[in-house]
């Protein structure tokens, strides 16, 4: 009797003082708590990687990082002393100054095509060549009418002016001595760019004018594989 009391009496005790005389177990937690969020600011998952498990890495950025690093094949790899466009490594700035980038290294190279388009904004004309490097060239607006480097008979271009681009060391013909590129005359007519006229092929030199509708900016592009040498003229 006293014992049950005694028992009792404890019960009464710890339920009044608030004391957990009972064994307590771990609190559980959830399965419905949502995760974390992720950090911002991660690598993004493409390809192989986005089957992969996800491991967040947070990037880091450096001020005055190397915005001249060498982009991939097919894209812009350097510019004739140009400032790039933000967020564009190698982008050229619009210009309608004389831009040059001057090389010199025999032998010369071979020109295999010319082709032009036009773009919503601006007309492009492509002068590809053979190899894993570009000729030095010179390109600027010069006075009109241009002349034949070999005659120096008069050459009447389209449009209000001339926009000539001169490469060297550089030839537009093979070892036979037979042009590689068929055409002395391209008449695209596009916004900008009406015509294209061959001023030279000498003594490691190849000279083509564009007429163009007006002084209009222009921005010059090396890209590779191939190996190409891009003009484009705002309309």
């Amino acid at each position: 009797m006293r014992l049950r009391q005694g028992l009792y009496a404890l019960g009464v005790a710890c339920g009044l003082m608030g004391l957990g005389c009972q064994k307590q177990e771990p609190p559980t937690v959830p399965m419905d708590v949502p995760a974390a969020p992720p950090p911002t600011n991660t690598v993004p998952r493409e390809g192989p990687a986005a089957t992969a498990p996800v491991v967040h890495q947070v990037l880091e950025v450096k001020a005055g990082g190397p915005a001249d690093a060498a982009p991939d094949a097919g894209k812009p790899a350097a510019i004739a002393d140009a400032a790039p466009d933000s967020g564009s490594a190698g982008v050229a700035a619009w210009t309608t100054a004389a831009v040059e980038k001057p090389r010199g290294e025999p032998p010369a190279i071979t020109l295999r095509s010319v082709r032009t388009g036009t773009h919503a904004d601006y007309d492009r004309t492509v002068f590809e060549f053979d190899g894993p490097r570009l000729p030095g060239y010179h390109l600027g607006y010069v006075k009109t009418p241009v002349q034949q480097c070999g005659s120096g008979d008069d050459v009447k271009t389209p449009g209000e002016a001339a926009l000539e681009v001169r490469f060297t060391l550089a030839r537009a013909h093979d070892d036979q001595g037979q042009a590689t590129v068929a055409q002395r005359t391209l008449k695209p007519a596009l916004p900008s760019v009406l015509a294209l006229e061959r001023l030279c092929d000498f003594e490691g030199e190849v000279t083509w004018v564009l007429g163009t509708t007006r002084r209009a900016p222009f921005r010059v592009l090396e890209l590779t594989n191939p190996t190409r040498l891009v003009l484009d003229v705002q309309h």
